[in-house]
């Protein structure tokens, strides 16, 4: 058991304002004059989410992406948001990132409100932290809304950020579409908001296919069993397409793709791409060629 998981339980026993919603799902949804308000707030931490050699626009885009994507999830419009940054010491390198920063809040149209800054004692490493607001434009998708017999989906391939990842450990000089899905993911805001009134469950695969899938069953009830492991050209042309390439592919973080479940019965109005079902029971199935698979050790990024 993770000290994450076991963080959270603790937390679940405080926050107990119905907002909340039991820490159940990656934000929060707080009514105010009729309006609904979608909360989240996400940090990156230097040699955790990005490595020390990692362009500092680069960081700041990356910042500002993995907030949207927790309001994509929910078909929210970004209204605004906060950063909280921890000063380098070295004016240009901040200035890159508040570059980065702010090409992905102006193309998403969520404006900078404010904010605070600290200087970290000598050899702490960075530290930031980015808080979104999103406005609820129709029914808010949970991540516990699946239904025994439901499809699931992703609105693209898995595993590009994770391949992205170990090339630039072996070289940070490397590059291309792999390094690009790294470094700067793409939120799904658009796809978002046209699933939100249509799915019955739907989050972002933030810690992989595998653990975010497990996730959304266990919060709905179900076990969820995965057929397919959807690769792109690019990662196919790079590592080719074996069970281990696959396996890791759906264990891989950072892809910031869709996942959601609809009725066998309803087509999903975007581009997606079908990887599973959700059955009664609980538990999680991994599937390769039609032929059930053991489990890794570890279905995916966790905290601890």
């Amino acid at each position: 058991m993770s000290d994450e998981y076991e963080f959270l339980n603790l937390l679940r026993a405080r926050a107990t304002h119905e907002a909340a919603r039991g820490l159940l799902d990656d934000v929060a949804l707080l009514s105010v004059g009729g309006t609904g308000l979608i909360l989240t707030t996400d940090t990156v931490i230097e040699g955790v989410h990005y490595l020390p050699a990692d362009p500092p626009a680069d960081i700041g885009w990356k910042l500002a992406a993995v907030n949207l994507s927790d309001l994509a999830a929910k078909g929210a419009r970004p209204l605004g948001c906060l950063l909280n940054y921890s000063l380098s010491g070295d004016g240009d390198w901040d200035a890159a990132f508040l570059d980065g920063l702010h090409q992905a809040l102006e193309r998403h149209a969520m404006p900078l409100l404010g904010g605070d800054t600290v200087k970290m004692p000598a050899g702490s490493a960075r530290s930031y932290s980015l808080s979104a607001i999103g406005e609820a434009t129709g029914p808010v998708p949970v991540r516990g809304g699946a239904r025994a017999g439901d499809r699931l989906y992703v609105t693209g391939p898995v595993g590009d950020a994770g391949a992205g990842l170990d090339l630039l450990r072996a070289d940070p000089a490397a590059s291309g579409p792999l390094v690009d899905a790294c470094r700067r993911p793409r939120p799904r805001l658009a796809e978002g908001a046209l699933l939100a009134p249509h799915v019955s469950a739907m989050m972002d695969v933030s810690d992989g296919l595998l653990i975010d899938a497990a996730r959304l069953a266990e919060a709905s009830g179900l076990a969820v069993t995965i057929d397919h492991v959807p690769l792109s050209r690019a990662l196919e042309k790079a590592l080719g397409a074996s069970t281990a390439v696959q396996i890791a592919a759906a264990r891989a973080g950072d892809d910031y793709e869709l996942l959601f479940t609809l009725p066998p019965r309803i087509k999903p109005p975007v581009r997606a791409i079908p990887v599973g079902r959700l059955e009664r029971g609980s538990g999680l199935t991994l599937k390769i060629d039609g032929t059930v698979m053991p489990l890794p050790d570890r279905l995916g990024w966790e905290h601890g």
